[in-house]
């Protein structure tokens, strides 16, 4: 039996639920809320079968049989979950995107590898899907010593949050084997696939260890983000409707490795375009199945913490998020640089 239990019933959360219950090698999916009555109005909304799950972050209990959990939590509550996930003996994926909630996750690696499960960490858009491409990206090379990652969009209120707090914290970029700080950092134009197209998007630390641990021997390595970090707010009576956004609900990542090829100086460059939180939501699921071994083939299997880029085969997870409608495209034309 593979059980699988999504906390965390937000946007990101929501879908991964959906994906988990369409995965045919998951027998059983909880959804679990700290309020009993909204995870039974998400199980309702679900149709599938979904089995609501009362979940106290601070002293949690399991169902029996359970072989993965799937957080889409706040930093703290998912820190606390995922050391009781480990101390019961259940895998755990995390889509936490903060270095302070990364670096936490990553720490109970050693706890992990002594209870004979594995903690996945960062497993959304980027970090997550990003250090996947990445990988698959310097594969294509004979040699990498720059990888450059940008992310646009955010997938709910609890995102917006995250992009708000990323940008407050040092701007970091990975140089000769160190963090620097680089203090004259601004906003920098990156061109995404349409409808998204050409964003502003600020150096960011979060998600750069993960980006680095997977790709080890980078010279250079940088994350960027943008995206709203604004709720909508009532306009005035007397003014104008803005103009619509064709990007403005989409989520997209852009992933850009420098090195050579035979000879020359090369890069490859691949782009994903979907709704952030259906792009999220499908990297948790697919992680939470490959840790219930629901999935075979794409993930390490070893004990312990990771980061999502250094533990799966990159060509078999893309194939795996493609069958399921997240398509990554590589950028074709000439390269400037």
């Amino acid at each position: 039996m593979s059980s699988v239990l999504v906390a965390g019933l937000g946007d990101v959360g929501v879908r991964t639920a959906r994906q988990l219950l369409d995965t045919p090698g998951v027998d059983h999916v909880y959804v679990a809320a700290h309020d009993l009555d909204h995870a039974r109005t998400v199980a309702s909304a679900l149709h599938d079968g979904a089995t609501p799950w009362e979940l106290h972050h601070h002293a949690p209990s399991f169902p029996d049989g359970l072989a993965a959990i799937a957080a889409a939590l706040p930093g703290d509550v998912d820190i606390e979950l995922a050391a009781a996930a480990v101390n019961a003996g259940v895998s755990y994926a995390s889509a936490a995107d903060d270095a302070e909630t990364i670096t936490a996750l990553l720490a109970l690696g050693a706890d992990a590898q002594r209870a004979g499960t594995r903690v996945a960490v960062g497993c959304g858009l980027a970090p997550g899907l990003s250090d996947v491409l990445a990988r698959h990206a310097a594969a294509a090379l004979d040699s990498v010593d720059e990888i450059h990652v940008a992310r646009w969009g955010v997938g709910g209120d609890a995102c917006i949050e995250s992009v708000r707090r990323a940008h407050r914290e040092p701007a970091l970029e990975w140089r000769d084997g160190e963090l620097v700080e680089d203090r004259a950092h601004g906003n920098e134009l990156v061109w995404f696939p349409d409808p998204v197209g050409a964003r502003e998007c600020r150096l960011v630390a979060a998600g750069l260890e993960l980006l680095v641990a997977a790709n080890p021997g980078v010279e250079r390595a940088t994350m960027r983000l943008g995206g709203p970090t604004q709720r909508l707010r009532v306009r005035r009576a007397l003014t104008p409707p803005p103009r619509r956004d064709p990007g403005a609900g989409w989520g997209s990542v852009r992933v850009e490795a420098w090195g050579t090829r035979g000879v020359a100086r090369d890069a490859v460059v691949y782009g994903v375009i979907e709704h952030t939180a259906v792009a999220a939501g499908t990297v948790l699921g697919v992680t939470a199945a490959c840790l219930a071994n629901a999935v075979d083939g794409v993930i390490a299997t070893e004990p312990g913490a990771f980061g999502l880029g250094a533990a799966v085969a990159p060509a078999a997870f893309l194939a795996e998020l493609a069958r399921r409608g997240v398509k990554a495209a590589a950028f074709e034309g000439a390269v400037v640089g």
